[in-house]
C-alpha cells in the first residue's frame, strides 16, 4: 500500500491548525513523506536523504540576499525533500518572492504556515502517522533503514524541535537501545561516505551499540558504551578508531554523556564532535602527525581551540592577535628573521607538562637540542617557561597563534566549512 503522502500530512489536525497555504508544488502533493523534522540551520539540506518535509520558522532566510534564498530552495529540491513549510509572522513577515518563484520553477511543494503551532506538535503527529502506516503493514520508503537513522542524527545534531519520547521512539525504531548507565559519545568522521570504520570500531569496543549514517563527505555516529566497559570512555573510543579507521580519515570524538540525561545532552555530544571536526580540518595540529593512519582527536583535546574560536575566528581575530603579540612578540620577531621551530616547540612542551623527555620524543629531536631551544625561548621572552603563573597565558598564546594562522590560510585557500 502507498506511503503517507504530503496531502495526508496536510490533513493532520496540528498542521491544519497552523493554517497552511500552498504556494507552489500542487502537482507533487501525492509524493510520499518519509519523515518530518524541523531545522533552522541554513545548510540543513546536507542532512536530508530524500522524502522529508522540512519545517522552519524562516530565521535562516532572514538577512540574506535573493540568490542565497534561491540556492536554499534548489538544495532542498536536489536532496529530494518532499516539501518545505515556513512559519510566517515571526522571523519572516511574508514569504520572500524569490523563494516562491524558485519552488514553483522546481515543483517543490512550498507551504506558508500562518499560525504559530509548536513544531514538536506537528512532527509528533506526522511521524506517529508515518510509523503507524508502517506498522499496519503498509510500505513506507525504507522505514527502518539508515534514512530514519540519518534523520534522527541530523535532528539531534541540529538541536531541532524534539522531545524525549520522540527521540526514544525513533531510536528504538533504529535499533538503538542504550542500557542503564550507558555512556553516549558523538563521533564525526570526515573523508568517507562509508560507515565501515564506525562498525569496526564498535566491534572493537565490545558490547557497544550505535546510531550511524553517512552524509555528504562525513559520517555521523552516536555510540553507546555499556556501563561494564571500564576506564575512560573517550580514550577507549579514540583507541578503537585509531585501529579501525582507514588512513587519511579524520575522526572527531565528542564528550561522554549519560544515556539517561536527556536528548539535549545527546545533542551536545554530537554537536561537540562536529565542532571538533571543523577545527581538526581547519587548524594545524599542535603536535607532529602520525605518518600513517587516521587523525583521531576529541573535543577535550581541542578544548582550548574551541574556546578561543567561540563565536567564530573573525569575531575574535583582533583579540587573539593582541594576545599573541603581548605574550610572544619577541619570539615571533626572532622566527621571522631566523628559520626555527621555537613556537611549536614551546606549545608541545607546555601541552605535555613541560616534560623534556616527552617533548623531545614528539619533536623527534635529542634532549640536548631541546634544551638549547628552550634556553633560546626563555632568553627571548625574558621568563622561565615552567613558571606556574605563566603557563596559562603562554599556552593560550601559542594556541591562538596556530589557530589564527591556520584558519586564515584555509579561509584564503578554499573557504571555511561551517557547522552548527
Amino acid at each position: 500500500m502507498a506511503a503517507l503522502t504530503l496531502r495526508e500530512v496536510l490533513d493532520l489536525d496540528p498542521v491544519r491548525a497552523a493554517e497552511p497555504a500552498l504556494l507552489a508544488g500542487e502537482a507533487a502533493l501525492d509524493r510520499p513523506v518519509r519523515w518530518v523534522h524541523s531545522s533552522e540551520v541554513y545548510e540543513g539540506a546536507n542532512f536530508l536523504d530524500g522524502g522529508e518535509l522540512l519545517l522552519t520558522n524562516g530565521f535562516g532566510l532572514t538577512d540574506t540576499d535573493a540568490e542565497i534564498r534561491r540556492r536554499y530552495v534548489r538544495e532542498l529540491a536536489a536532496r529530494g525533500a518532499s516539501g518545505l513549510a515556513v512559519e510566517i509572522g515571526r522571523s519572516l513577515p511574508t514569504m520572500p518572492a524569490e523563494v516562491t518563484d524558485e519552488a514553483r520553477r522546481l515543483g517543490l511543494p512550498l507551504l506558508a504556515l500562518h499560525r504559530v503551532v509548536p513544531f514538536v506538535r506537528i512532527t509528533e503527529a506526522a511521524n506517529r502517522a508515518i510509523v503507524a502506516r508502517g506498522l499496519s503493514g503498509r510500505s513506507v520508503v525504507r522505514p527502518w533503514g539508515d534514512d530514519h537513522t540519518a534523520a534522527l542524527l541530523a535532528d539531534l545534531a541540529d538541536r531541532a524541535a524534539l522531545n524525549q519520547p520522540e527521540v526514544e521512539a525513533r531510536s528504538a525504531l533504529a535499533g538503538f537501545h542504550p542500557g542503564p548507565g550507558a555512556r553516549l559519545i558523538g563521533v564525526s568522521v570526515h573523508g568517507t561516505r562509508e560507515v565501515a570504520s564506525v562498525d569496526r570500531a564498535v566491534r572493537l569496543l565490545g558490547g557497544a551499540s550505535v546510531l550511524r549514517a553517512a552524509f555528504p563527505g562525513d559520517v555521523l555516529a552516536l555510540l553507546a558504551l555499556p556501563a561494564s566497559v571500564p576506564g575512560d570512555p573517550i580514550r577507549a573510543v579514540q583507541e578503537a578508531f585509531r585501529t579501525a579507521a582507514d588512513p587519511g580519515l579524520t575522526v572527531a570524538v565528542g564528550h561522554a554523556v549519560e544515556a539517561g540525561s536527556g536528548w539535549l545532552r545527546w545533542s551536545d555530544t554530537l554537536r561537540a564532535a562536529r565542532t571538533t571536526l571543523e577545527l581538526a580540518l581547519t587548524v594545524p595540529a599542535a603536535e607532529p602527525a602520525v605518518p600513517e593512519g587516521p587523525l583521531v582527536t576529541s573535543a577535550r583535546a581541542l578544548a582550548l581551540e574551541r574556546e578561543l574560536t567561540r563565536g567564530g575566528v573573525d569575531a575574535n581575530r583582533d583579540r587573539l592577535a593582541r594576545l599573541v603579540q603581548h605574550a610572544l612578540g619577541p619570539l615571533l620577531a626572532w622566527e621571522s628573521a631566523h628559520p626555527s621551530d621555537l613556537v611549536r616547540t614551546l606549545e608541545v612542551h607546555l601541552r605535555h607538562g613541560c616534560s623534556p623527555t616527552r617533548t623531545a620524543a614528539l619533536l623527534h629531536i635529542g634532549r640536548q637540542s631541546l634544551y638549547q631551544r628552550l634556553e633560546r625561548i626563555e632568553s627571548l621572552l625574558g621568563l622561565e617557561i615552567d613558571d606556574p603563573d605563566l603557563l596559562g597565558e603562554l599556552l593560550a598564546a601559542v594556541c591562538a597563534h596556530r589557530v589564527v594562522r591556520g584558519m586564515g590560510a584555509v579561509a584564503r585557500g578554499r573557504g571555511l566549512r561551517t557547522v552548527a
